[in-house]
């Protein structure tokens, strides 16, 4: 019976060390995509009144108070689908160029803000959102190779890249 009790606490124990080790995870692989999006909001925030507002825009152009809250989500999104990612047993190979081609877009996703409002350059961030469609279209692809759930995830980010593509190309040609 003695040794039965150790092998029980043994196996809980390793749950708990897994349970906790999958939290973690989970709270990075989360944080990364929301505090690069937290960041970019920074070089956006003071443009938002400033120069943007100055802009002509399509009459299709959403008011600003809704960007936030859906980059948010997306953010989030972002993040657990690359916690799913992270957790699952698959080829090195695979998963490096999956995890590659997710944190390419992020960089360019950030890079975006900084261009358009920061750099006030819309022809130039045209430009940048035509590559981070094409690599978000690429994570989804990699994605989908090692779980299907995590592609999926990103399915409302690329269709409000595509919104923001030609938002972003109306504003520039009207401007």
């Amino acid at each position: 019976m003695a040794g039965y009790n150790l092998y029980k606490q043994q196996i809980f124990g390793k749950n708990v060390i897994i349970f906790m080790k999958n939290i973690v995870r989970f709270f990075i692989a989360v944080a990364i995509p929301v505090f690069v999006g937290a960041l970019a909001g920074f070089f956006t925030a003071t443009s938002v009144k400033g120069w943007y507002s100055t802009l002509n825009k399509p009459s299709f152009n959403p008011p600003n108070w809704i960007f936030g809250p859906v980059w948010t989500i997306l953010y989030i999104l972002m993040g657990i689908a690359f916690y799913l990612i992270w957790q699952k047993q698959s080829p090195v190979d695979l998963k490096r160029k999956a995890i590659l081609f997710y944190f390419m877009q992020l960089f360019i996703n950030f890079i975006w803000s900084i261009l358009f409002f920061y750099a006030e350059q819309p022809g130039w961030a045209f430009i940048n959102i035509v590559f981070m469609w094409i690599f978000i279209a690429g994570t989804i692809y990699w994605f989908l190779k090692i779980s299907m759930p995590a592609a999926w995830l990103l399915v409302p980010y690329i269709l409000w890249v595509s919104f923001a593509l030609v938002l972003n190309f109306a504003i520039w040609k009207m401007n």
